[in-house]
């Protein structure tokens, strides 16, 4: 199962650096809760509509690191990133720590909840 939500956190990349909002749904749970790092939460309609709006557009995500823990039905994520791009009219360049919830529901893997904070210059 390692192997396959490394495939998916890849997947998620290439969908949030170009936008790509299908692929974004797929990847999405429908119920998902998300704390963003301006400790906002977040559903997966906010989510899609910061990409499709273009509110958010990201020019580098890089994943850095990737750790996976497996729980039966369930996964846990944690990604360390540097992003960089446009947020809200503006510019924004970091690194950035996620946790994800990956659950399989029998339709496959899916993002159902998780987070992402801010990591201070000089923290990594």
């Amino acid at each position: 199962m390692q192997s396959k939500i490394r495939q998916l956190e890849e997947a998620l990349r290439c969908a949030m650096l170009h936008s790509d909002v299908s692929a974004l749904d797929a990847l999405i749970d429908d119920d998902l809760l998300f704390v963003g790092p301006d400790d906002g939460i977040f559903t997966k309609a906010a989510d899609l509509e910061l990409h499709r709006s273009g509110v958010q557009r990201l020019t580098h995500a890089e994943w850095r690191e990737v750790l996976v823990q497996e729980h039966g039905m369930t996964a846990v994520s944690v990604v360390l990133a540097y992003l960089s791009g446009d947020f809200k009219g503006e510019k924004f360049s970091g690194m950035y720590r996620y946790s994800r919830v990956w659950a399989n529901r029998g339709s496959g893997w899916r993002i159902v909840g998780g987070s992402a904070v801010a990591i201070a210059t000089g923290a990594v």
